[in-house]
């Protein structure tokens, strides 16, 4: 393989970014690819691939680097790793390979270190699920995450858009547990398709796209997406409901709104409404509206490690004790918007019991009028990211 140095050096440049600077990963390739307009879909493949590969595998090759912040070395590290012949580059002339290989191995019996993950979060992890359930967890959450796309059902057929893709060269297989979704056999940029930008189908992993239909939202319900970002459930819902009833949309962020609005009219979804979270007021004024409300509260991320690998370098402990205070401060004040005998789904994308589990729990021990009806979790080593997601009616 022949490696050209502009493009090395833009996986050095985007990792020391991410991992030195704290920017988002999507959101520095993001950048480097706009700086260099003139690279080939080949070349942008070996940046990301690079990027992530380095950024999910961070802890290993900094130790077999023995540096911190030499992204150079960093980045030989990866291509030693990857098997890449190292060039005669004056960067790479002290790169001992067989040193590199010898150390890798010696690693091995230390699985925090060899499998990169920093020493707190892999004790908290076996801590929360056991030795043998989280490190089969870590394993899975450090490989490359397949793309999935969900079907716009207002628009298309899910076998519709297979061979409307399928005339354009993008191969695709149906995911047998879950109707919505096609699953992309080769990784492309799909977000340049006129497929996608008329609206046909949008890029979501096919757990996540499981959370709306636990829901089990009808036609006429006025559902509450409470926690909605950008709106990918909320679209979601309103293809379910097929664009009849009333879908809001809220969330704290006003610009996440604005991007949901562009989406929905992309996605021909009518019955979406967005609804700014502005102090208590808003929740208050929607008190008992909801037949089914939605509650896809801030988590650790910890499910989705596939896709985000540098949140392993930016949570800590105290991050995410605070954000269960915030999930356990969500649902006992959101559920106030939903009617009796209503149906609420509390989900998030972590695989960490005290944020899943055990805040039903607390819920359903201060609040008696409320009753699980059912909970699903799903593992990253099934081949989907990790999300949980629990059932429940409010019963009085």
């Amino acid at each position: 393989m022949k490696l050209y140095r502009n493009l090395v050096n833009a996986v050095a440049q985007t990792t020391q970014e991410i991992l030195s600077k704290g920017r988002y990963a999507d959101k520095a390739l993001e950048k480097i690819f706009k700086q260099n307009p003139q690279w080939g879909s080949r070349d942008r493949r070996f940046v990301a691939e690079g990027t992530y590969d380095i950024v999910r595998n961070y802890r290993l090759f900094a130790e077999l680097a023995e540096s911190q912040n030499n992204f150079w070395f960093i980045t030989a590290v990866w291509l030693v790793v990857k098997g890449i012949e190292i060039p005669d580059w004056q960067e790479f002339k002290h790169v001992d390979v067989d040193y590199i290989l010898q150390k890798k191995d010696s690693l091995k019996d230390n699985t925090a270190i060899y499998e990169s993950y920093p020493d707190w979060l892999w004790q908290l992890g076996t801590k929360e699920l056991g030795a043998e359930k989280w490190e089969r967890e870590s394993l899975a959450m450090n490989t490359q995450a397949a793309v999935y796309l969900r079907v716009n059902q207002l628009k298309t057929t899910r076998q519709q858009l297979k061979e409307a893709l399928l005339k354009e060269r993008i191969e695709t297989v149906e995911v047998s547990d879950c109707e919505d979704a096609l699953q992309l056999i080769k990784r492309e940029n799909v977000f340049q398709n006129k497929l996608f930008k008329d609206g046909f189908f949008e890029v979501q992993d096919a757990g996540s796209q499981l959370i709306s239909r636990f829901l089990e939202p009808k036609p006429g319900d006025t559902v509450i997406d409470a926690c909605a970002g950008a709106g990918g459930k909320s679209l979601h819902l309103a293809a379910l409901m097929k664009n009849k009833g009333r879908v809001i949309s809220m969330d704290v962020e006003d610009w996440k709104l604005e991007e949901l609005k562009k989406r929905a009219r992309r996605a021909g979804a009518f019955n979406v409404e967005t609804r700014l979270i502005e102090k208590n007021n808003t929740i208050k004024n929607l008190e008992a509206k909801a037949d089914k409300l939605l509650l896809d509260v801030p988590c650790s991320g910890l499910g989705v490690l596939k896709r985000n690998p540098d949140a392993k370098w930016k949570l800590s402990d105290d991050s995410i004790e605070n954000t269960k205070k915030i999930q356990q401060e969500i649902i006992s004040t959101y559920s106030a918007m939903l009617k009796v005998n209503g149906s609420m789904v509390y989900s998030t994308c972590s695989i960490l019991p005290s944020e899943n589990e055990e805040q039903v729990k607390t819920f359903l021990t201060a609040n008696k009028n409320f009753k699980l009806l059912k909970e699903k979790t799903l593992l990253p080593h099934e081949g989907f990211d990790g999300f949980y997601m629990a059932l429940l009616t409010k019963t009085a």
